[in-house]
């Protein structure tokens, strides 16, 4: 289960290395953590469609694969799956490089969140035409 994987050869949406106020007593960082993680990296190419504010409706997937750790450093890829009239759904894959393990790269997370594109009174509107 600790297989190493090269990181994307694209750029991570979110970089970050978790502090023990991220986790539990032992260590293993909470879950919950990530998961806000994950929604920030997806809400990024979200926002950047949506050319504009976009609120999280819906988490589809959401699978951990692997323990995170305080001190690894962790990146974030995220890229949009699907576009309907008002949403933009994300595909995050997380990475950790085990920094007491230069080499060791392991998949902790993969997720899929689904977004709404919304205006300043806080209601869905339409995405803007693709360029």
């Amino acid at each position: 289960m600790n297989d190493s994987y090269p990181l994307p050869q694209k750029s991570p949406a979110l970089r970050v290395v978790p502090q023990p106020s991220d986790a539990n007593v032992h260590g293993d960082v909470f879950g919950g953590w990530i998961m806000s993680q994950v929604d920030i990296a997806g809400s990024i190419p979200a926002s950047r469609r949506a050319n504009g504010r976009v609120a999280t409706v819906a988490v589809n997937s959401f699978l951990f694969k692997q323990p995170v750790f305080v001190g690894d450093l962790l990146s974030f890829y995220a890229d949009i799956v699907k576009t309907g009239t008002t949403s933009v759904t994300v595909q995050v894959e997380v990475y950790a490089q085990r920094m007491r393990l230069q080499d060791e790269v392991v998949k902790v997370t993969e997720a899929t969140l689904t977004y709404v594109a919304t205006g300043n009174d806080r209601r869905p509107r339409a995405l803007p035409a693709a360029e």
